[in-house]
């Protein structure tokens, strides 16, 4: 499966306003755009996480007295984020937050190994891809932009065309780069918005296809399995499009929460909608399993690790599902147990899963047995930063990103 999985373009999305609603920016601040939006967060309960420990635990257990390891290191970034899976990325050695200027830490010592001044716009997706770091331009010049890594260096750039404005970057393979941009009117203006794919090699539109009118060229998560390219929209949009053609191979219309992030597991795409996680097939549509959690609760972002589905509920329960049927593997009340935040994005090393919460508040990286959902320790900055966490590995550390503050743990 492709990287790219669950991106979000745009400069912002409910998701995102809600977020920082609930970090304490006023409601009134916030506008009218929040009508209709429902309410994601699960708030956590009174009083505070135990403060990092001076000894780290190996292998990530943690010690007698369930406290967190102590950073490695912990370096202040030009990170701008909107609490999106793709906006840390830790790969080829370093640790790349988004944000103006891009900079790469190095992931054992934390030094910066290289800087990109308008390398990206700040809270857009960093899509890997065959050992690139593809990127929507921050000079706002109308191309994409892919990198190596390590280094930092230009490897490939494209346009998409002068009728078009600002591609945005949504999934990646190995052969395309697939982008959304707005078609320009002779005004200047934009009412349509176009999805195409561009050779990442020659960096040639392989195809393009206009979008239906009313839909947007922002919030949306995209993936590439195989022929299928996947994403879901702030239109309740589910669509699958071939990889080759750009023809729509179909579309469902969801509810609830389908704006967000999604998960793909061989020939099934995973899509969490309030009480209901339903596995569509990607072929025709088809439903191939469908879970339901608790009345008035609702299922947040799943992650698809080692294949097995882990995802949390509003009720602080937390899931590990078998992506090919549907069938729980186990549940875990451990969160509700310690009035902890809920994690919404996942990442896993060893028998560790690491998961990391919107709130601040009793919330920040949790980790977890792999193998029960038992929380082991809490790590929490103490910033009080209302952004949400992010986290990201490389197999030997985990890294977390809260504001403008990034932690390297031990694995």
């Amino acid at each position: 499966m492709s990287k790219g999985l669950g991106t979000t373009v745009g400069r912002s999305s409910r998701r995102r306003i809600l977020r920082l609603a609930g970090g304490g920016i006023t409601m009134a601040a916030l506008g009218a755009g929040l009508t209709g939006c429902e309410d994601e967060l699960a708030t956590g309960g009174e009083g505070s996480t135990p403060p990092p420990r001076s000894a780290s635990p190996e292998d990530g257990k943690a010690p007698a007295d369930g406290q967190a390891p102590e950073p490695l290191w912990t370096k202040s970034t030009s990170a701008q984020t909107y609490g999106d899976n793709d906006e840390l990325v830790a790969v080829d050695g370093v640790v790349i937050a988004s944000g103006d200027p891009l900079a790469a830490f190095d992931g054992a010592t934390g030094e910066e190994r290289w800087s990109l001044p308008d390398g990206a716009v700040p809270g857009a997706p960093l899509l890997l891809g065959d050992g690139t770091l593809y990127l929507e331009s921050g000079k706002y010049d109308g191309s994409v932009a892919g990198y190596v890594p390590g280094s930092g260096k230009e490897a490939w750039r494209s346009r998409l065309g002068k009728e078009y404005r600002q591609p945005r970057p949504v999934a990646v393979d190995a052969e395309q780069v697939y982008v959304i941009a707005e078609i320009l009117e002779a005004d200047g203006s934009s009412h349509t918005n176009v999805i195409a794919a561009l050779n990442s090699g020659t960096g040639k539109v392989a195809w393009k296809e206009q979008r239906d009118l009313g839909t947007e060229q922002n919030g949306v998560h995209a993936a590439v399995q195989g022929r299928y390219l996947v994403y879901t929209d702030f239109k309740n949009n589910l669509t699958v499009r071939d990889t080759a053609t750009g023809k729509q191979v179909w579309t469902h219309k969801t509810t609830k929460t389908s704006y967000g992030p999604f998960a793909i597991h061989q020939d099934l795409v995973i899509v969490p909608q309030g009480r209901q996680l339903q596995a569509f097939a990607l072929s025709d549509g088809s439903e191939k399993w469908s879970v339901r959690t608790e009345e008035f609760t609702a299922f947040r972002e799943p992650s698809l690790l080692e294949d097995v589905l882990y995802i949390a509920d509003s009720a602080r329960t937390l899931w590990a599902v078998e992506p090919g049927t549907g069938k729980k593997i186990w549940q875990s009340t451990a969160l509700e147990d310690a009035s902890a935040q809920v994690p919404r994005q996942f990442v896993k090393v060893g028998g560790t899963l690491y998961g990391a919460t919107d709130l601040d508040k009793q919330g920040g990286i949790h980790a977890f047995d792999a193998k029960t959902g038992g929380l082991r320790w809490t790590f929490n900055d103490k910033s009080g930063d209302y952004h949400s966490w992010l986290v990201a590995t490389d197999g030997k550390r985990v890294y977390a990103l809260h504001g403008k503050k990034l932690h390297a743990l031990p694995a």
